[in-house]
């Protein structure tokens, strides 16, 4: 077998690294997991770390990064290529069941923001994170419109916007009380994909 690069080697590091620190935030929370915590779980030095990631927020910030993509590849293996609305919409509403108010990432976004909310820096990324993502839900919603062949009742920058932040709140609210419906998310996606 060959020998890994330089490169190669720091990417899997960082890799590892990246995954043992998601698993350790969505389990423990941002205060209570360390970057020397991260270390040791990892197998590395505090040192590997830090040559990956400057800071714990910056840790954070990539592992929300990884939520985010992951939740929205979920959105749209869910809704798929399903022929109509109704079916798109059924995938839409399996994975706002299964991951709306998943305690541990909706804990980790609102522990990371408020513990950080007097940091311009970190508020300037958490807004350029917001940002991408709505627009990867707005292309997302601009695919099932073009796919389905439908007129959108609103731009889907818009629709993405109000999706992103109604499913947040709902989320949230969720997180500590399952029993609210995620409905009202699903019900304002189908308003958006009628004619």
């Amino acid at each position: 077998m060959a020998r890994l690069t330089r490169a190669e080697s720091q990417a899997r590091t960082r890799e590892h690294v990246l995954e043992t620190a998601y698993e350790l935030f969505l389990r423990d929370g941002f205060t209570a997991t360390s970057i020397e915590r991260v270390a040791e779980a990892a197998g590395y030095s505090k040192g590997a770390v830090y040559s990956n990631f400057a800071t714990k927020n910056d840790l954070c910030l990539a592992v929300l990064d990884r939520i985010a993509l992951r939740q929205v590849a979920l959105i749209a293996a869910e809704m798929g290529d399903a022929d109509g609305i109704e079916e798109r919409l059924a995938g839409f509403a399996r994975w706002a069941e299964r991951h709306i108010g998943d305690s541990s990432w909706t804990a980790l976004e609102v522990e990371f923001a408020t513990a950080n909310r007097r940091d311009p820096q970190v508020c300037e990324q958490l807004a350029q994170r917001r940002q991408a993502v709505t627009a990867a839900l707005a292309d997302l919603i601009r695919t099932q419109v073009r796919e389905l062949g439908v007129t959108p009742s609103m731009a889907p920058d818009t629709a993405a916007l109000i999706l992103l932040a109604l499913g947040i709140g709902i989320g949230v609210q969720r997180a500590f009380d399952p029993t609210v419906p995620v409905q009202p998310v699903i019900d304002l996606l189908g308003r958006f994909l009628v004619e």
